[in-house]
């Protein structure tokens, strides 16, 4: 299992954050990534529709003979991760704990904000989280739906997307947060025009270098370091638009991508739950 990948999953393309970190990180792990770009947001689902695409997709991941499971998506770590690490036999992280905790380290007034989609803002992980660290942290927080959308169109530029950033934040206003969780791994694509609303004495904090930092431990702790000498491999599959996704994530992890079309979706009657937005 040492050289054998590690499987990470998202409701599209947010999660590649995630794996820039880890390229930059561990240079030599191979990645198998999955990103539903077909069924996102996952954000305005319900818990029940939440699992069962996430676990349609980690159970694909599994089969690809992956040796650890990263949830990518704050929403579906918000839902899943418990029962996610019941069900496989392989190690598997979120996102949630790891972003929580580099907030923590950053703020200097303890007066945090969290932004993200509206089922991991009603899910109260982050909040939850940090009180278990500082009972007496004040915590502001704003569920920002459209901004998954903004980052799935490539819709980053100033002129279309600062107006509606602007407006999604407006309840930070007056607040006096120094730090901003980023509680979506599609966030950090819009983070200049973010930090351009909020100002520059506000950090903001993605879950990605963190995280990052716990697959190492991970791995070392598990024995699961590749020991291969060759280059490692990444293959990237979505149920999207591979082409749109291909440009979108070599723009970002600035360099060309492996990118395939997959449709974990076998099961019709299961498909129904969804209705007609899938």
């Amino acid at each position: 299992m040492r050289n054998a990948p590690i499987g990470v999953m998202d409701s599209g393309i947010g999660g590649l954050t995630v794996v820039k970190e880890i390229w930059r990180q561990l240079p030599r792990e191979s990645i198998v990534f999955y990103g539903d770009s077909q069924r996102c947001p996952y954000g305005d689902r319900t818990p029940d529709e939440i699992r069962l695409l996430s676990f349609q997709i980690l159970d694909f991941l599994v089969a690809q003979g992956v040796k650890m499971l990263v949830i990518a998506c704050n929403t579906a770590t918000a839902i899943i991760l418990d029962e996610a690490r019941r069900r496989y036999d392989v190690p598997v992280l979120g996102v949630i704990a790891p972003g929580a905790r580099a907030a923590i380290a950053a703020t200097n007034n303890q007066k945090i904000g969290i932004i993200g989609t509206q089922a991991t803002i009603n899910s109260k992980s982050y909040s939850k989280t940090l009180r278990q660290t500082h009972h007496g942290m004040k915590i502001v927080s704003q569920a920002c739906p459209k901004f998954v959308d903004l980052v799935e169109r490539g819709v980053l530029d100033e002129v279309k997307a600062l107006p509606i950033v602007s407006d999604s934040l407006e309840a930070f206003r007056g607040t006096d947060i120094d730090t901003m969780i980023l509680g979506c791994t599609h966030y950090p694509l819009l983070a200049p025009l973010i930090s351009k609303v909020l100002g520059p004495d506000v950090r903001l904090i993605s879950s990605a270098e963190e995280t990052a930092r716990d697959i190492s431990h991970w791995l070392t702790e598990e024995h699961l370091n590749r020991l291969e000498l060759d280059d490692p491999r990444h293959v990237f599959y979505t149920s999207g638009d591979v082409k749109r996704f291909a440009q979108m994530g070599e723009t970002w992890l600035q360099q060309p991508i492996q990118a395939k079309y997959h449709d974990v979706w076998e099961n019709e009657s299961e498909m129904q739950i969804l209705g007609d937005r899938s």
